[in-house]
């Protein structure tokens, strides 16, 4: 059996060789090569499309109140307007309490959202948990009312663990400090 197998291998490179240079074969294996790593810039639906709003692994949790709705596990949580990090909800904190392990930093930077089931706006502090490497889970950049790099306190593009008793950064909280007060000439 394996003669007749050699054989046959063996005559058809051979009506290869006859037919074929070795410019060609070089000419053949460029273009698969060439081809090959431009078929990931075709145009497809990706999967990813198709995944639930969410995180992967992470079930979807409910502040329990009436007037704090929405999922404290996702980017779209009303409180996480100008938040910029991974979600301490999803590293084994809450929207105002650091993981265990971690702690609060004394610097923060503010936003103000508006709460969809009051319709009123809220003064928010975001301050980073310091303590552990990055936590690597939700990872959220809404950036509504970021400022410049100028006006720190409204920027959430530093690393506010500068002011704790180390730097390395692991999650993001998102504390209510009050209601806004709204502007009289608006």
């Amino acid at each position: 059996m394996t003669l007749k197998i050699d054989k046959l291998f063996e005559g058809a490179s051979r009506r290869m060789a006859q037919r074929t240079s070795r410019r060609g074969i070089f000419a053949l294996l460029g273009s698969a090569v060439v081809g090959a790593a431009a078929f990931p810039l075709l145009p497809v639906a990706r999967a990813a499309s198709k995944i639930p709003p969410g995180y992967p692994g992470v079930a979807p949790q409910s502040t329990g109140k009436d007037n704090d709705p929405g999922d404290p596990a996702s980017c779209d949580y009303w409180r996480y307007c100008g938040i910029d990090g991974f979600l301490c909800t999803c590293c084994g904190g809450t929207t105002s309490s650091c993981p265990p392990g971690t702690e609060m930093s004394p610097i923060t930077w503010i936003g103000t959202c508006q709460n969809p089931a009051d319709g009123r706006s809220y003064i928010i502090s975001y301050n980073d948990c310091c303590g552990t490497t990055s936590c690597g889970r939700c990872l959220c950049n809404n950036n509504e009312d970021d400022r410049p790099m100028v006006r720190a306190q409204a920027n959430n593009d530093y690393n506010w663990c500068l002011g704790s008793t180390t730097e390395a950064y692991n999650c993001s909280t998102a504390v209510i400090v009050g209601v806004a007060v709204e502007d009289a000439g608006s």
